[in-house]
């Protein structure tokens, strides 16, 4: 029988409230498979970096490495995006418990809002800086990148319009040099669903009704600074009206 359970490691966390997430008590029986859902239960709080149990005779010794606290976060090298508005996106604030899982988390976050602005081709490296007390600094270095152009707008399936004539309907252009005071050149993938009912819109307009856009796809070149657009139709038959009779 288990008649004393220990706890070794802890700093911040009471042995009693560890004690609670453990599936068995004093007095009970050595059970491997309730011991190993006491670990999971105590992993699964986030609070621990490391956690283990072991029998020393009658007694159940838990032994804990506890997470750190965030002391400090911080943002280098953005310019384009305020430290505010990435503060907002992250979950990692300051006096909150760290864990690898949620730095990982946040760096997906910090790209999704830059992939928003149309810079793909940035980067986001976390560096974390160990204190004393447990304690980290946690700094995300950022290289914002150019914003992403679109190196090339091409179209399949058009039969009765040139890929020229199809450019000149849709809202993304391809990026030049003379246009420096427009962002339809900056890949925008709402912008591209607008395209889609742009090019529908035309046809239908020149009675194509069963037009359909069969896709719109997007690919980052290698170097991640430009995307090629290519847009597959099916323009289907064009609808001509006869003779239109009035009688009273």
């Amino acid at each position: 029988l288990i008649e004393i359970i220990a706890v070794q490691g802890n700093q911040r966390v009471e042995p009693a409230t560890i004690r609670t997430y453990l599936t068995v008590r004093e007095g009970d029986t050595f059970d491997p498979a309730r011991i190993d859902r006491s670990i999971k239960n105590l992993f699964a709080t986030s609070l621990f970096a490391d956690v283990s149990i072991s029998r020393q005779g009658s007694t159940l010794l838990v032994r804990v490495v506890e997470n750190p606290i965030v002391n400090r976060v911080a943002f280098e090298g953005n310019r384009k995006i305020e430290s505010k508005t990435l503060e907002g996106e992250i979950s990692l604030k300051i006096r909150s418990v760290y864990t690898r899982t949620k730095v990982q988390n946040d760096t997906k976050r910090i790209l999704d809002v830059y992939r928003r602005s149309g810079r793909f081709a940035a980067t986001v490296e976390p560096k974390i800086i160990q204190l004393d007390q447990n304690r980290v600094d946690v700094v995300y270095e950022i290289n914002e990148g150019p914003v992403t152009g679109v190196k090339a707008i091409t179209f399949i399936g058009n039969k009765a319009y040139s890929d020229s004539k199809l450019r000149s309907v849709v809202q993304t252009k391809e990026t030049a040099w003379y246009r420096i005071f427009s962002s339809d050149d900056n890949y925008d993938p709402d912008r591209l669903t607008f395209d889609r009912e742009l090019l529908r819109r035309f046809y239908l307009r020149e009675g194509y009704a069963d037009f359909r856009v069969v896709s719109a796809v997007a690919e980052l070149t290698p170097d991640r600074n430009d995307f090629f657009i290519t847009f597959t139709v099916d323009e289907g038959e064009r609808y001509k009206f006869g003779v239109v009779d009035l009688s009273t």
